[in-house]
C-alpha cells in the first residue's frame, strides 16, 4: 500500500476447517459454514462469498461514476455475478462474468458507466490482469 493511501476499513475473519469449515468474523457479523463447490454441504462456498462481495462493490463503484458524468442511476443496477473454479494443466484458477443491468439508461450510457466503474472497483483491481473477467450490460 502507498505511503499516501489511507485505510478506510479492514476486515477481520477467523477461517478455520478450510472449505468445510467455518468463517467467523471479529466483530461477529459473519458466522457461515462453508462447504465444497458442488457439494451437498450445507454451507457457501469462497467463490460465492467473492461473488457477493464483488458484485456489492462494483455496484458503489458505478455510482461512483454515475456520479462523475454529473447522473444519478434512475434504479438501482442488478448484477449477477458468476466466479468460475476452473482447473487446467497449471492447476486451479478463477474466472468472471459480471452481468450487469441498469434499469432506465440507455445501453451505451450503461456501458460507459460499467467500463468507468471497472476501473474504479477495488475487486475490479485486484482481479485485472490475474483472472478472466467478460463484462455484460443488458
Amino acid at each position: 500500500m502507498a505511503d499516501t493511501a489511507k485505510r478506510l476499513y479492514t476486515a477481520h475473519v477467523h477461517t478455520a476447517g478450510g472449505r468445510e469449515g467455518r468463517a467467523q468474523s471479529s466483530d461477529g457479523r459473519l458466522d457461515l459454514k462453508l462447504s465444497r463447490p458442488g457439494s451437498a454441504g450445507d454451507g457457501t462456498n469462497p467463490e460465492q462469498l467473492f461473488a457477493a462481495g464483488w458484485s456489492a462493490c462494483f455496484e458503489g463503484a458505478m455510482e461512483r461514476a454515475a456520479r462523475t458524468l454529473h447522473l444519478a442511476l434512475p434504479e438501482p443496477p442488478r448484477i449477477d455475478a458468476e466466479i468460475g473454479l476452473n482447473q487446467d494443466s497449471d492447476g486451479f484458477h478463477l474466472s468472471a462474468r459480471l452481468t450487469i443491468a441498469v434499469p432506465g439508461l440507455e445501453l451505451a450510457l450503461a456501458e460507459q458507466i460499467v467500463e468507468r466503474a471497472h476501473q474504479i472497483c477495488p475487486y475490479s483491481k485486484v482481479t485485472r490482469g490475474n483472472i478472466d473477467v467478460v463484462l455484460v450490460v443488458v
